[in-house]
């Protein structure tokens, strides 16, 4: 592994959404974020898009929807304790902090990722999954690398269009922890990020 690019990439994700947290208005942001995005998943060294379809690639999302945006305070619940194995990782440990309620969509758990510094993680799977988005499901946040819409100190940013497909999508050398039975909503969520075709 060479750690430059990877510190590159971490820094990149981490700026673009400090951009995006501060544009005045959400849409603004979003397109921001699917500008740069897209430009990070096919020029960085570090992308998980393969070297030879990183040429041709284009990010797919459908348009920004207000209707899919909270923010909401985080809400006690039952500790919890989930592990993924990972080759590159090791035994990943996630740890149930609160709950957050998105309406009528329903509610997604929300974990601190215990490897590195730590972070806050929050996963979906929706009835888009597998269908016109990844079937394993999507982030929506993932401060331990810097994917961070932002919030208060008892609140969180949930905005769900900005889910993204995690890295395992692009190329299954990938091994990613996916959404558990706390994160997943019934509903379909036709926003944020699609799968590629």
């Amino acid at each position: 592994m060479d750690a430059l690019p990877l510190l590159d990439w971490r820094r990149s994700v981490a700026s673009l959404y400090a951009e995006v947290r501060a544009t005045a208005e959400p849409a603004d942001g979003h397109a921001l974020w699917c500008a740069g995005r897209e430009t990070l998943l096919r020029d960085h060294p570090q992308s998980p898009v393969p070297t030879a379809a990183r040429a041709e690639f284009r990010l797919r999302t459908w348009p920004y929807d207000p209707a899919y945006r909270f923010v909401v305070p985080v809400l006690a619940t039952e500790d919890e304790v989930r592990s993924v194995s990972t080759p590159t990782d090791g035994l990943v440990s996630q740890d149930r902090v609160g709950r957050v309620q998105l309406g009528d969509l329903g509610g997604l758990d929300v974990w601190w990722l215990a490897v590195y510094g730590g972070g806050v993680f929050v996963p979906l799977r929706d009835a888009t999954s597998g269908d016109t988005t990844y079937g394993g499901g999507r982030y929506v946040l993932d401060t331990a690398k810097g994917a961070d819409l932002g919030g208060g100190r008892r609140d969180l940013v949930i905005d769900l269009n900005f889910a993204y497909p995690p890295s395992c999508a692009y190329d299954p050398a990938w091994v990613c922890p996916l959404p558990g039975a706390g994160n997943r909503l019934d509903a379909a969520v036709p926003v944020g990020e699609q799968v590629q075709s």
